[in-house]
C-alpha cells in the first residue's frame, strides 16, 4: 500500500525534473490568521519561494488525500473553511480515513514532506516545551518529529511564549541539530535573540545542505532545525516583548486556560498588547524563512 498523495501539477513536474521544492504548512492558513489575511499571506509566502527559484508545496488534507501543493481554488477553499482539524502525527491517519479536512502542523507537514520526497520545509516557529511542563508534561510533538523525520526545517526558532531552555534540552535529547543561521544566539521568533547560545551555527545555505546530505549518508534519523532570525527591521526586541508575554501568561493562568487552548490565547493576547505588531512580525519572519528554505533546497539539489 502507498500513501494517499495527490500532487499539484507544478509540484509533480518539479520533483520529476529534480528541481528544488519547499514544503509549507497549512495551519498558518486555518488557525493562524483571519480571512482574507490568511489567504494573502499564503499567496505571499508561495510567491517568495518562487522568486527564490524553488517551487512551493503547501500541504493539507482534503477528501482522503494528502495534497502536496494546492491549486489557487484549493487554497481559497481552505482559507475560508470552518472546523478544520489541526493535524499532528496523532491525528493525521484518522483525518485521512474519515475523509476530513485538516491543516498540517510542523510535525504532520514533516511527515507528509518526507512521504512526498521533499527535503526542506519552511514555517514560522516550531512548538516546544510549554512553561510549567514539569507539572503538565505539555511538550509539542514537533520536537519528537524533528528527532525521527529527515526533513530540514527552517523556522525563526521556537515560539517565544515557550520555555526555550527546556525546548533546547529536549531537542538535544532527541539528537536534533539546532543550527542558528548567521549568528551565535538562538533567535526567539519575534526577537532576533533569546539570550541563549545556539548549539551550532551555519553562515551559508550550502553548509546547511551539506549537513542535510551527510546525515543521510550516515543513516541518521531525524531532521535539522535551522533557526533563522527575523529581519532586524521587523523584530520586536526581547526586552520589549518579554513583559507582554508574562502578562499574557498570567492572564491565561488566571482564566484557567490550558492544553491546546493556551497557544491560540497567548498569540491573540500578544497581538492585542503589541497593537498588531506581533502579527506583522510573524508575517515578515515566515517570508524570510521561505527565502532561506528555497536557497537551501536549491543547494541540496546542486550538491546531490
Amino acid at each position: 500500500m502507498t500513501a494517499p498523495l495527490t500532487y499539484a501539477p507544478e509540484v509533480r513536474a518539479a520533483l520529476d525534473a529534480g528541481r528544488p521544492v519547499v514544503a509549507l504548512e497549512s495551519t498558518i492558513i486555518t488557525h493562524g490568521m483571519p480571512f482574507p489575511q490568511n489567504l494573502e499571506t499564503a499567496r505571499a509566502v508561495e510567491a517568495e519561494v518562487r522568486a527564490a527559484g524553488a517551487v512551493p508545496a503547501t500541504i493539507a488534507v482534503m477528501g482522503g488525500h494528502i495534497h502536496v501543493g494546492l491549486t489557487e481554488a484549493e487554497l481559497e477553499r481552505l482559507a475560508q473553511a470552518q472546523d478544520v482539524m489541526k493535524l499532528s502525527r496523532a491525528d493525521l491517519a484518522v483525518c485521512l480515513a474519515n475523509n476530513g479536512v485538516g491543516a498540517t502542523t510542523v510535525a504532520a507537514t514533516m511527515i507528509c514532506a518526507q512521504l512526498a520526497g521533499i527535503a526542506v520545509f519552511a514555517t514560522g516557529g516550531i512548538g516546544g516545551v510549554h512553561r510549567g511542563a514539569e507539572d503538565t508534561f505539555d511538550i509539542s510533538a514537533d520536537l519528537a518529529e524533528l528527532g525521527q523525520t529527515a526533513v530540514t526545517v527552517v523556522a525563526a526558532g521556537a515560539k517565544a511564549i515557550l520555555d526555550l531552555p527546556k525546548t533546547l534540552e529536549v531537542l538535544e535529547t532527541n539528537g536534533v541539530p539546532v543550527i542558528a543561521y548567521g549568528q551565535n544566539d538562538l533567535p526567539a521568533f519575534w526577537s532576533r535573540s533569546s539570550g541563549l547560545r545556539a548549539p551550532l551555527r551555519a553562515d551559508t545555505p550550502a553548509e546547511i545542505a551539506a549537513a542535510h546530505l551527510m546525515r543521510a549518508r550516515l543513516g541518521l534519523p531525524g531532521g535539522q532545525l535551522i533557526a533563522n532570525p527575523i529581519p532586524p527591521e521587523a523584530e520586536i526586541p526581547r526586552a520589549e516583548i518579554t513583559p507582554l508575554i508574562e502578562t499574557a501568561l498570567a492572564e491565561a493562568t488566571a482564566q484557567g486556560i490550558a492544553a491546546k487552548a493556551v497557544t491560540p490565547f497567548l498569540l491573540a493576547r500578544i497581538f492585542e498588547l503589541t497593537g498588531g505588531r506581533s502579527l506583522a512580525a510573524n508575517i515578515a519572519l515566515v517570508l524570510n524563512n521561505a527565502r532561506l528554505a528555497s536557497r537551501i533546497a536549491a543547494e541540496i539539489v546542486a550538491q546531490r
